[in-house]
């Protein structure tokens, strides 16, 4: 398999986009997704939720309301993306303690050499 260009793939691999994409299964407001995602700050909410749109996985729509509001949802594209990216995340909920203690042993093997 060949990596040409790997910047798509990093894009939407990180911590907050896998989080975005997990709470999205509706028309979701700023507010209520950052309610959701626990530690998020808005400044980066908003990188994230840009960068998604901008990748073509999420939409952003303008409510006229008042206040105005935005909302954000899948696009198609999110859509077909959003199974095997939940399934990711769901693997690394499911196997992060082995993944810390790894992390643990080798920093120890590290620090000895």
């Amino acid at each position: 398999m060949q990596f040409a260009d790997q910047r798509p793939a990093e894009e939407i691999s990180d911590k907050w986009s896998m989080m975005t994409m997990e709470v999205l299964e509706q028309p979701t407001r700023f507010n209520e997704i950052k309610r959701q995602l626990d530690g998020v700050t808005q400044r980066v909410l908003t990188q994230t939720l840009r960068r998604l749109e901008r990748n073509g996985l999420i939409r952003r729509r303008v409510l006229e309301t008042s206040p105005v509001g935005v909302e954000y949802s899948l696009t198609p594209l999110g859509e077909s993306f959003r199974g095997p990216f939940i399934g990711l995340l769901r693997w690394t909920i499911e196997h992060s303690a082995e993944v810390t203690a790894a992390q643990a042993e080798y920093d120890e093997r590290s620090s000895t050499r």
